[in-house]
């Protein structure tokens, strides 16, 4: 099997390709730029795509696959699609139709992983699952504590497959891997890069992950790109990550993490970055009762 396209096997028995293309992007970036950059990423050899409702680009995003479709790059199948119920639609009677307005979007018949953006209830979303809509359905930004009251839930009938939460270096999440790991609940990494280019949420005094003088030692040492090493650090830790680009010259490199393997003492090297560092801090919710980052993890 070509490398490009290592899967990881989810608690229902999907697979999850490893290495997914994210496609988000702010307010001012035209949305047909969603639309190019996904056929790109498709070319290049991504089946993980992963955008959501809040990113407002899915019609251009499912143009995009449909499009990759029929020209014979891929089949439906061989694509991975995530979408994201937004908070504003967490009542249980609005998940479903915000489910069926994304697949009316994107013109497919399901997505292969529904996603929560925050903490919250399940119950509907297990009934997209039933009805055919979703494949899968996981979480995104819940802590330990809150996994745990998912998974202690009575009556719980799919248990999330991932928990997609902010982790790069500087955050690696090593506490909360190892506890979804031992539930059987993949981690999915998003800002895997750092988040400096989203000035509208992000503190532009924040360190820049990628200009690292550590990730540019090893980058060099590698001949990579300091992309590359993030990327591929997650990816032996065992986590899927989302590497997000809207630049063609990038989203081909960053392909190539399964080109080369980092030795352990280079891993070791960046465990040691950890800072516990966050990006996105989501303020908005701050003082709601559900607000995941209060918690160690």
């Amino acid at each position: 099997m070509d490398p490009k396209f290592q899967r990881m096997v989810l608690s229902d028995g999907h697979f999850i390709p490893v290495l997914g293309f994210g496609t988000y992007a702010p307010e001012q970036v035209p949305k047909s730029k969603a639309m190019e950059a996904t056929k790109i990423a498709i070319d290049a050899g991504f089946r993980h795509i992963d955008s959501a409702y809040f990113y407002k680009n899915e019609k251009e995003v499912g143009l995009a696959i449909r499009s990759k479709i029929a020209d014979g790059t891929v089949k439906r199948e061989d694509i991975f699609y995530t979408s994201k119920l937004w908070c504003t639609f967490h009542r249980p009677e609005l998940v479903r139709p915000s489910l069926e307005d994304s697949l009316k979007k994107l013109q497919l018949d399901y997505v292969d992983l529904y996603i929560i953006h925050f903490p919250t209830a399940l119950k509907a979303m297990e009934k997209c699952k039933e009805a055919g809509l979703a494949k899968s359905i996981g979480v995104s930004n819940f802590n330990r504590r809150q996994l745990e009251m998912i998974l202690n839930k009575p009556g719980l009938k799919y248990k999330p497959v991932c928990n997609q939460v902010e982790c790069h270096p500087y955050l690696n999440q090593g506490k909360l891997l190892e506890f979804c790991k031992s539930k059987g609940i993949v981690l999915v990494a998003y800002s895997a890069l750092g988040s400096h280019r989203e000035p509208e949420w992000v503190d532009q005094s924040a360190p820049v992950l990628l200009e690292d003088p550590l990730i540019g030692a090893l980058a060099k040492k590698h001949q990579q790109t300091p992309a590359l090493i993030a990327l591929r650090y997650q990816l032996q830790r065992g986590v899927v990550v989302l590497a997000k680009s809207f630049t063609e010259k990038r989203i081909k490199e960053n392909i190539q993490v399964f080109e080369f393997q980092l030795p352990s003492e280079d891993m070791k090297v960046i465990d040691g970055l950890n800072r516990n560092f966050r990006y996105v801090t989501a303020d908005f919710a701050i003082g709601h009762p559900n607000y995941p980052f209060s918690d160690e993890y």
